[in-house]
């Protein structure tokens, strides 16, 4: 089976769980703490043979491990392990995977929660990170050193949607002993990095997975040897650094999980749909659906089709003026809110330069071609996409975006 033949809402699917008097859903054990029939029983379970049993909460329970189940099979990998954010994913990874004077190879154009951990706390730990173009697996290669034990990316980066060859940075991670961490939350379905070669995927769920913007959470799928490590009582980041998921929340979002291979595929045709629209119009788009997206190809390659090329855009409309004011009345207009985040059922947009991605320094903003007047799309659900795009169309003429 070649890796984009890897179906991963089949894989969900086929997961069963029966609730504790029978129910379709999981029951949610509302218990921070569990009890033993045995004290050797407690003492196993410190230890982390104890299968089937509970320690605490922070450690595990019955709900984050159905989660941390079903998003495990999602992506393809032996276990997972839920947190209660994105950021409460990531840090904890990276933490368990480095120590001092180590260093990290990440992707100059990620998330700005991440840019700035790595950037601004990592070396109070003397860990320090080289920012690349991951695009150019030649100066990847290049700033690895004998002190490297991370390479870092997103598989779509936000904001500017470069596409992270991942077959390619497996190999090099493998070549030179290194474990690739990817970040696949704007292409859930779409990519599975895991089957790509990569040794860790993280999701904020907080995103598409969950879809409902009510809930924040994060998971780090891996093999079972890296999950037990993360949830070691003594040495364990997770476990010590305590980012818990709320037994309510991973049932909220095991719920909406069901349903994700349905809104992925709505959200990747109206933004496919948008993006080829305003494209003609004469508007510079980015979407790695279009043929002139230079990794259009690459992507095309590395995705399960049947999910599309993803529900995130960016159109440039100039300043950041412009932008402001097209958001303004575009969220009047009722097209979507002027919000960060993404995967909700409305469209949300927001200008990254000075929002989700203001961490990063101006310069560096320059440098990686990130605009002032760049606004980053995140395409809802409507159902009529020829109705949105011509009420958009409006908004861009009305404001001299567009010509009539």
């Amino acid at each position: 089976m070649k890796p984009t033949d890897f179906n991963a809402a089949n894989q969900i699917q086929d997961l069963q769980y029966f609730g504790e008097f029978g129910g379709v859903n999981p029951s949610i054990s509302d218990s921070s703490t569990y009890t033993f029939l045995s004290a050797k029983t407690m003492f196993d379970t410190f230890e982390g043979n104890a299968e089937g049993c509970y320690l605490y909460s922070r450690h595990s329970s019955p709900m984050n491990l159905y989660l941390g189940k079903a998003l495990a099979a999602m992506e393809g990998t032996e276990s997972a392990n839920v947190a209660a954010s994105g950021m409460g994913a990531i840090t904890p990874v990276l933490m368990q995977l480095c120590n001092a004077e180590d260093e990290i190879v990440s992707s100059r154009t990620i998330y700005g929660g991440t840019y700035a951990f790595m950037k601004n706390m990592m070396p109070r730990w003397n860990i320090k990170t080289h920012f690349v173009d991951i695009t150019k697996l030649d100066i990847v290669e290049a700033a690895i050193n004998q002190n490297t034990k991370v390479i870092y990316c997103e598989t779509v980066s936000n904001p500017l949607l470069e596409v992270a060859d991942i077959e390619g940075l497996a190999k090099i991670a493998k070549k030179h002993n290194l474990k690739l961490v990817v970040d696949n939350t704007f292409s859930p379905l779409s990519v599975a990095p895991a089957q790509l070669g990569a040794d860790i995927v993280i999701h904020s769920l907080t995103k598409f997975i969950n879809g409902s913007s009510d809930t924040v959470g994060g998971v780090v799928c891996a093999s079972q040897e890296f999950i037990n490590a993360l949830k070691n009582v003594n040495s364990g980041a997770s476990m010590l650094f305590g980012p818990t998921m709320d037994s309510l929340r991973s049932a909220s979002i095991l719920k909406n999980l069901r349903t994700l291979h349905i809104r992925m595929k709505q959200h990747s045709y109206n933004t496919h749909y948008l993006a080829e629209k305003f494209e003609k119009d004469g508007l510079k788009v980015v979407y790695p659906g279009l043929k002139s997206h230079p990794s259009y190809e690459l992507y095309a390659s590395m995705i399960n089709k049947e999910y599309g090329f993803g529900g995130m855009m960016t159109l440039d409309v100039g300043s950041l003026d412009k932008a402001n004011e097209l958001m303004e009345l575009m969220q009047n207009r009722n097209l979507g809110y002027l919000a960060v985040s993404l995967g909700f059922y409305k469209t949300l947009f927001s200008a990254p330069g000075t929002s989700t991605s203001s961490e990063i320094p101006i310069e560096e903003q320059k440098e990686m071609g990130l605009s002032d007047g760049l606004i980053r799309f995140s395409i809802g659900l409507d159902n009529d996409i020829e109705r949105t795009y011509q009420k958009m169309k409006a908004c861009m003429i009305e404001l001299g975006v567009l010509n009539k």
